[in-house]
């Protein structure tokens, strides 16, 4: 199995995704309904610790110049609910000017392999921000990583729902429904809720 830039060879049970794309892989017939969405996250600025760039919003990413480090929308999911936020704050202009202008002059870097990417990238000084998931954020700062962040204003961003399904033919149907299972229960929002993820619900937002 393919997907993106990944290949998988040994039979999967399962697969876990955006809610949006597990949605699309079960209207495809690779993946069995219903698709069972688990858990929400959100986006946030990550920037060097001190923001030394000064950043406040969404809206200063545009400036000319500003060296940022953003999610390829070639193959990564969040780069689509980035681009729903930037079109908030700032219209098509902005979301053109951070991954249209900026990519050609060299001043927005895409992410070649994931956007854990981008807080290496901050910390090597090639970068004086990026938008991540803030799960992402917690995760550096609480390894203590010289990364800090800028929170973006709930009417400003975009809700990202993860989402698990059966793979057709799955070798061991009972095993993935057990999982899907556990994903849901207490203990599994415990570990989730650590890392900044919140335990889904009707009306957390919509799969993009």
């Amino acid at each position: 199995m393919t997907c993106g830039n990944m290949t998988w060879k040994v039979p999967a049970d399962i697969y876990f995704a955006e809610l949006g794309g597990v949605t699309k892989a079960i209207a495809d017939g690779l993946l069995m309904a219903p698709a069972v969405p688990y858990v929400t996250n959100t986006l946030a600025i990550m920037v060097p610790a001190g923001n030394p760039a000064n950043i406040r919003g969404l809206e200063d990413l545009g400036a000319p110049g500003l060296k940022l480090s953003m999610p390829n929308p070639a193959f990564e999911g969040v780069a689509r609910q980035i681009q729903t936020s930037l079109v908030k704050v700032g219209g098509q202009k902005l979301e053109d000017a951070i991954y249209g202008t900026k990519v050609k002059d060299g001043s927005t870097i895409l992410t070649e392999i994931h956007h854990r990417q981008t807080p290496m990238f901050l910390m090597q000084g090639k970068a004086a921000a990026g938008v991540v998931w803030q799960s992402e954020v917690r995760y550096q700062e609480a390894k203590g990583h010289p990364i800090g962040h800028v929170d973006i204003p709930a009417g400003q961003n975009t809700v990202g729902i993860y989402a698990g399904a059966l793979v057709k033919e799955a070798p061991h149907p009972e095993a993935a429904d057990a999982w899907l299972a556990f994903v849901r229960s207490s203990e599994a929002m415990a570990i989730f809720g650590h890392y900044g993820f919140l335990a889904f619900h009707d009306g957390a937002g919509a799969p993009r």
